[in-house]
């Protein structure tokens, strides 16, 4: 009990726990996979000059770079749009499409892949539709193909770039808009000088998440493209299974990291959602540093202004005769988004109920017995039963640590609660490979690979992440005279903990719970590292027979998958944890 009270009095003290976690089990094994790629003590550079000496390592990380690079890209044309059309959107109206997007987000990384992998196959949807068409003779190479590699990759990592936008266009006051448009600015001018600014903090949330996780990208890929399409990611798990030097695995890794740790860099990253003071000072100087340009824009400004005058006091009280095509043009891109990120899902549900002895969309005849494979399958129903027992040992593991940290973090000073959070957030920042080599040595001085044990351990560096950020968002709205009064009425520590605190964030903790074990019932990278030969997840399982065979029980498992989202958003629903936009 005393130690709990000093604890409280010094609340750092709470994070002890998953700074523990997080230092045994990634952080001190990434320290030293960085000191091996550098032949340490020798300190060398031999490992990176013997990865770039070769051009088919240079051409794949190219080709991750660029990717990555074309797939964020892709998802900032699409998902800008997108968010905008959302947070014009009536307030139920929003609600329900952003549930539509939180869906395919919350669902299976395998089970996405795996419906593309349906639908783009030579005996898939698509072909199957023009061959009946007759518009084609012969099935297209839409498989194994970079275009399939995008468009997977842009399926998983749409919702991602989407979620951080709408975060921050609902903050942004509708007034201003309203202010540039009496001030005589047409709708782009006053879209482009007013709302576009306000929301670039969104949009380089968006660029550094999706960009991030596309260098880390190992699933899609490998499943979707072809050998001239394999990622850094592939490449490295490559090197694990075939001789894990590593030495040469650690450089190929730490490539991988600088790229990210560059572009974070470059960009910033700064978790209040606003701008750098240096960012502020760079762009100040560099606008300073073009006297000849801002004078040149200001006199032309000044020449135009009677014409602008003169057309506002024209167009003041005249009917917007394009409004209405705009809307027209605005609810078809919402549908074709919608369409895009939720029709896979739908293709696999109904193609798991096919009586026959192949997949086939629509089903001639309809059956369960996919279903009933599933569950007679020993391997199966008992790799599924292992991944509910990781995942929930996970929940429990993670809700306690992490809540610990975040009350602790919430109660320490802004600048060091900034380096902390940042400290605890890098295993879900890190390209995914990245973290499994690092989790892998770690385990391995621990003894504890190929163990349930050490599976829960690796999927909680993650998964506390997770919780600490759901968890502060709650406490960010928490009033701490609620703890002072209970504390005044001689309550201790800890029954105001029990009794008020706790209460209140609850909502913020099952919320968490529930993330977290949607983050370790999903993983597939860092579990295949660690998991040995006798452990084998229901993620695991399922890529295993994706690589080597289609098996349409996957249908009926993937089917089943797709149901938990649903599951999901009704738990947080009857917990009380809205997903509203900020929170996302």
């Amino acid at each position: 009990m005393q130690t709990l009270q000093k604890l409280v009095r010094m609340p750092i003290g709470l994070t002890a726990p998953a700074f523990t976690i997080l230092l045994v089990v990634f952080g001190l094994p990434i320290v030293l996979l960085f000191l091996t790629s550098f032949n340490a003590p020798a300190f060398s550079l031999i490992n990176y000059q013997a990865f770039l000496r070769q051009p088919a390592n240079v051409r794949v990380l190219l080709q991750t770079i660029q990717v990555s690079v074309v797939a964020t890209a892709i998802c900032v044309i699409i998902g800008y749009p997108m968010a905008y059309l959302i947070t014009a959107a009536s307030k139920r109206l929003r609600m329900v499409l952003l549930v539509l997007v939180i869906i395919p987000y919350l669902t299976s990384l395998l089970v996405r892949t795996y419906a593309w992998i349906v639908i783009l196959g030579d005996k898939g949807l698509v072909n199957n539709l023009l061959l009946g068409l007759g518009l084609i003779s012969s099935p297209l190479p839409l498989i194994y193909s970079r275009m399939a590699v995008y468009i997977g990759m842009i399926h998983i990592m749409l919702p991602v770039m989407i979620l951080p936008l709408v975060s921050v266009m609902m903050g942004i006051d509708k007034s201003l808009m309203a202010a540039a448009r009496s001030m005589g600015a047409r709708p782009f001018a006053a879209f482009w000088r007013v709302f576009l600014p306000l929301s670039l903090p969104g949009m380089r949330s968006g660029l550094l998440l999706v960009f991030v996780f596309c260098l880390g990208f190992y699933i899609t890929p490998a499943a979707l493209g072809g050998l001239r399409d394999a990622m850094l990611s592939t490449f490295i798990a490559a090197q694990v299974a075939a001789s894990f030097n590593v030495a040469q695995t650690a450089a190929s890794a730490f490539i991988l990291l600088g790229i990210a740790a560059l572009v974070l860099s470059i960009l910033g990253l700064d978790l209040s959602g606003t701008q750098s003071r240096g960012a502020q000072l760079a762009r100040k100087s560099w606008s300073g540093g073009l006297p000849s340009f801002r004078t040149l824009t200001r006199h032309l400004n000044e020449l135009a202004s009677p014409y602008r005058a003169t057309r506002w006091t024209a167009e003041l009280y005249q009917p917007g005769g394009n409004s209405d095509w705009w809307i027209i043009v605005g609810t078809l891109f919402v549908l074709l988004v919608m369409f895009y990120l939720l029709f896979p899902s739908v293709v696999v549900v109904i193609m798991s109920f096919s009586g026959g002895e192949f997949l086939e969309f629509p089903p001639s005849t309809l059956s369960l017995k996919w279903y009933r494979s599933f569950f007679g399958d020993p391997s199966w129903t008992s790799a599924a039963w292992t991944s509910i027992q990781i995942g929930v040992a996970v929940a429990v593991l993670s809700t306690v640590v992490g809540t610990l940290a975040a009350y602790g973090l919430n109660r320490t000073f802004p600048r060091l609660r900034s380096f902390l959070t940042l400290i605890i957030l890098a295993p879900i920042t890190f390209p995914s490979i990245v973290v499994g080599i690092a989790a892998y040595l770690g385990l391995l001085n621990l003894g504890l690979i190929g163990t349930k044990s050490g599976i829960v351990l690796t999927h909680s560096i993650g998964a506390i992440a997770y919780v600490v950020v759901i968890v502060s968002a709650t406490l960010a709205n928490f009033d701490r005279r609620l703890e002072q009064a209970a504390k005044s009425m001689r309550a201790g520590p800890l029954q105001t903990f029990r009794r008020v605190t706790l209460p209140l964030i609850r909502p913020g903790v099952m919320g968490g719970a529930l993330f977290a074990f949607i983050h370790s019932f999903d993983e597939v990278v860092k579990t295949s590292l660690v998991s040995g030969f006798s452990i084998r997840t229901l993620p695991l399982k399922m890529w295993e027979n994706i690589r080597n065979q289609i098996d349409p029980t996957i249908a009926a498992v993937a089917s089943m998958l797709i149901l938990l989202p649903l599951l999901w958003l009704v738990a947080l629903h009857v917990t009380g944890w809205r997903p509203t936009p900020r929170r996302t």
